[in-house]
């Protein structure tokens, strides 16, 4: 059996070896986009950016390690296209040639891209995304010589780039639409904390208002907010969400929409709705049915991780006669931001009530449970708060009710 990974990130690497480890004997082939080997993510905007790790200590595996294990590693080659009919996937080397790998299993774990932001056109080389390796070896280049940065995006990774930024003695603008930070993952009042906590560190953080322009001015940048206010800078980093990466995949009659739709197991549907046979997604990429939550697409570290084994799971199930598991995790996410992490577990607070059991929304220290409009207890947000929330999960993971919840974990 040959089996065929799209994408080279976490949650690709993860598939290759989950793989390898289930199947022995049979070919593992990993493809990745970029030249540069598998590495983790989250220290991008935090340890890389500050000088505090070295790139290559972001690696995952080496070339020994991957060869070890006998996967067939294909780096700097983009897939461009895959014929579901032939069993095949097309692939471009960025150093020139194309070739075909025929596959019998497919995994797509093709990640996403950065979004771009309209009106930073005229910023030029000064504007800086943060999605891969290169881009953060890039921005730290840039912060190295920069004293005042423009942050647009007021989510996880535009804040963790400001944080970052603040703490190595940049004057610091943090741009975002929303009303408060962190909108989406937090909901409003945890929004307005985290908000807080920026401001108390000297980011000078501009809510509800948009870039309009940017031009080039006294050797760095001019730019115009849409409240007709400006502020210069001598470089901008966006950071306002990504796009999955699909374009490949256009045109072969796999289900397409915000990612790779798939079903409750992670297998990979037609435009009929329909799974295909051997091929499953895992990672940014996909956009599967959770059993309570609906469709949804996580960017999160551990959501990779876990999908890829699920994902590979899925396969083998399937090619045995076996029901294959639902993907149903109880979901996770961090951030570090000014020397507090910052967690959320199960569903964010965005369209339910939250209820403060321990700290305050004062103090900026909490831990804080989610309530479903029928009283269920959904999810979990800690700030400064990592022990508490380990046990809030533990209660979320085995179907605590809230008022239980909150008597094992009132202070």
């Amino acid at each position: 059996m040959r089996s065929v990974v799209v994408g080279a990130s976490l949650a690709g690497l993860r598939a290759a070896e989950s793989l390898r480890q289930r199947d022995p004997h049979g070919q593992v082939v990993l493809v990745g986009a970029e030249a540069t080997l598998p590495y983790t993510r989250p220290p991008l905007s935090k340890q890389i950016l500050s000088g505090e790790w070295e790139p290559e200590r972001s690696l995952l595996r080496s070339q020994q390690d991957l060869a070890a294990m006998c996967i067939d590693l294909h780096l700097g080659s983009r897939a461009t296209g895959v014929d579901l009919r032939r069993r095949t996937v097309a692939v471009q080397r960025d150093a020139g040639g194309a070739f075909e790998l025929e596959f019998d299993r497919l995994v797509i774990a093709t990640g996403a891209s950065a979004r771009r932001v309209a009106g930073l056109e005229g910023a030029g080389s000064r504007l800086f995304h943060l999605r891969t390796l290169d881009d953060a070896v890039a921005l730290k280049a840039e912060l190295d010589r920069s004293q005042r940065v423009l942050v647009v995006g007021g989510g996880f990774i535009g804040a963790e780039v400001a944080s970052t930024a603040r703490g190595r003695g940049l004057d610091v603008v943090l741009v975002e639409p929303q009303p408060v930070l962190l909108l989406r993952g937090l909901g409003p009042r945890l929004g307005r904390v985290c908000t807080s906590l920026h401001e108390s560190r000297g980011v000078h953080v501009r809510c509800g208002v948009t870039v309009a322009s940017a031009t080039p001015a006294h050797g760095g940048l001019r730019v115009g907010l849409s409240d007709g206010s400006e502020v210069e800078v001598d470089c901008v980093v966006a950071g306002v969400g990504a796009e999955p990466s699909t374009d490949w995949l256009v045109g072969s009659g796999l289900a397409l929409g915000n990612g790779v739709r798939c079903d409750e197991a992670c297998r990979v549907l037609d435009e009929r709705g329909q799974p295909v046979p051997g091929v499953v997604a895992a990672g940014d990429v996909a956009r599967w049915r959770h059993p309570e939550r609906g469709e949804i697409r996580l960017e999160h570290w551990t959501n990779a991780q876990e999908q890829a084994s699920a994902a590979v799971a899925t396969l083998l199930a399937d090619e045995a006669g076996e029901p294959a598991a639902p993907f149903a995790p109880v979901t996770y996410v961090w951030s570090d931001q000014h020397g507090r992490k910052i967690q959320v577990v199960g569903e964010p607070p965005n369209e339910h009530g939250i209820r403060v059991v321990r700290g305050s929304e004062e103090e900026g220290v909490l831990l804080a449970l989610v309530e479903s409009e029928v009283g269920r207890l959904v999810g979990a947000v800690g700030i400064g708060m990592a022990g508490p929330l380990v046990k809030a999960r533990q209660l979320l993971a085995g179907g605590a009710s809230v008022e239980q919840a909150v008597r094992d974990l009132r202070e």
